[in-house]
């Protein structure tokens, strides 16, 4: 059933609640706003009543998507279950309480905590201190490259340093950090393993290069066999390497960032540490560095003296402050819930149940669907349907509008840019096998139906509130708001 828009739910009068003032006489906001502040007109909201509001979005709620209630192999993002236990621990109290300026001396337990976060990233990653200050990857990314900027700039060659190197493979939030941070891209290609090209990350690198971002295993799900050699090749070129940790979910317990080379790394909680995410937030792009980039990393940082924890403000080199306090608290409480509860062999575990499950869908389906890159594969697989368009007219986007249909989140389509009509699956270590087989089952009756009827495919779906949106004009022409519609 449609669900109408809060806006055509309005009629003039309505109103979910009135202020009362201290004498029990109703009050309007505007005796509570100094005259400046106060709008010259009315503000153009919807005028509907209490119940209709909380009808409207508990309506709206249930006709989410989401991993509490279907499979969600939407590959790079890693979304997988998110344990309830670290919702209750991050609502505890003690932490939900807390005010951010309040003295150091009156928060020693959180302060404690986000200590003992830092020290476990930073052994997890094989770093020697991290910040958690970044609220999302893409932050994440950017207080590297700011922290690269500083290093080579403390050296005396940041000005001569101003480019960094991309894979074509890279996630598209990478070059556009190093972009905003300032930096000129170079992209180099994959080779037909579908791994960095050292060939031409060897003929780009130069005193220019200030930095090559990657991550390990790739957007293919790939691990770079030789990621010891190109560490070196960056290395010997006088640049940094950047590690880029949305695909950490695979390498927990198993190898460190920092074992392969990398000098930087940025992680994203809201993934590999089973906090939530999606729809814009909320999330956490902690940062680790090797110790040569220490002193520049955001303020303030948490020191402990004695069994006292502070908050250092002089760090005469440091970027500076990324992020209002010290990062999105709630999430770094549900990651560091999940670590703890865990521990460092049921952390191993997840990673080696990941890549177990991702393998199998891979093994599985692999006779019937082209994936065009095997050698290494971990967490995530890409599948092409480059002959599946040709053949029956049928591309990727179809194929996600009829998973739509069939209770299954679609997963990311045309991507990584180098695999035409991509589907990027990543199981995730939560799902059971036999939800994997339910999946694996829908995928063959996908192939199925393209040899019997490929045109219902441009039907679809038929079960959303919308049924077949036009994509192309959605992002060229978005329609915002109520008003712009009208």
């Amino acid at each position: 059933m449609y669900e109408k828009l809060i806006a055509e739910l309005s009629s003039p009068g309505r109103n979910a609640f009135s202020l009362t003032a201290w004498n029990g006489e109703e009050t309007s906001v505007g005796q509570y706003i100094p005259e400046n502040l106060l709008r010259t007109e009315p503000a153009k909201l919807p005028e509907v009543s209490k119940i209709d509001i909380v009808r409207h979005f508990t309506r709206l709620s249930q006709k989410n998507f989401s991993i509490d209630t279907n499979f969600y192999p939407l590959g790079s993002c890693t979304m997988k279950y998110n344990p309830k236990i670290n919702e209750e621990t991050a609502r505890l109290a003690g932490f939900a309480h807390t005010h951010p300026l309040q003295p150091a001396s009156s928060v020693q337990g959180l302060l404690k905590l986000l200590y003992c976060m830092e020290r476990s990233l930073s052994a997890l990653c094989g770093m020697d201190a991290f910040t958690l200050q970044p609220a999302a990857g893409a932050h994440g990314e950017l207080t590297g490259m700011m922290l690269i900027k500083a290093y080579h700039t403390k050296k005396g060659d940041g000005v001569s340093r101003t480019q960094v190197i991309v894979p074509d493979s890279s996630h598209g939030t990478n070059p556009s950090s190093a972009h905003l941070a300032g930096y000129e891209i170079i992209t180099i290609p994959s080779d037909d393993r579908g791994m960095v090209d050292l060939d031409a990350l060897k003929a780009n690198l130069s005193s220019r290069t200030a930095a090559f971002m990657m991550t390990n295993p790739n957007t293919l799900g790939v691990f770079e066999k030789n990621i010891l050699e190109v560490a070196d090749m960056v290395h010997k070129a006088g640049a940094l390497l950047y590690y880029d940790g949305a695909n950490l979910n695979p390498l927990l317990g198993i190898c460190r960032p920092g074992d392969m080379g990398f000098d930087v790394v940025h992680v994203n909680l809201h993934k590999t540490f089973s906090t939530p995410h999606g729809g814009g937030g909320p999330g956490s792009g902690p940062v680790g560095v090797k110790s040569i980039l220490e002193p520049f990393l955001p303020i303030p940082r948490i020191t402990k003296n004695n069994d006292t924890f502070l908050l250092n403000g002089y760090c005469p080199d440091s970027i500076g402050k990324v992020s209002a306090f010290y990062g999105n608290i709630g999430i770094i409480i549900r990651a560091y819930a999940y670590i703890i509860i865990n521990g460092i062999n049921g952390l191993t575990r997840v990673s080696e149940l990941a890549v177990l499950n991702a393998n199998y869908l891979m093994s599985r389906l692999a006779g019937s669907f082209n994936v065009p890159y095997k050698e290494g594969v971990m967490h995530e697989f890409v599948i092409s349907l480059k002959k599946e368009a040709q053949t029956y007219g049928v591309r990727a986007m179809d194929v996600a509008k009829w998973l739509i249909d069939n209770d299954i989140h679609p997963p990311t389509v045309y991507f990584p840019l180098i695999v035409e009509e991509a589907l990027m699956i990543e199981p995730t270590e939560t799902e059971t096998i036999d939800t994997l087989d339910e999946f694996i089952e829908h995928m063959m009756a996908v192939k199925d139906t393209m040899r019997g009827d490929p045109s219902l495919f441009h039907e679809l779906p038929r079960t959303t509130e919308i049924c077949r949106p036009d994509e192309v004009q959605a992002a060229r022409n978005p329609i915002l708001t109520w008003h712009d519609r009208n």
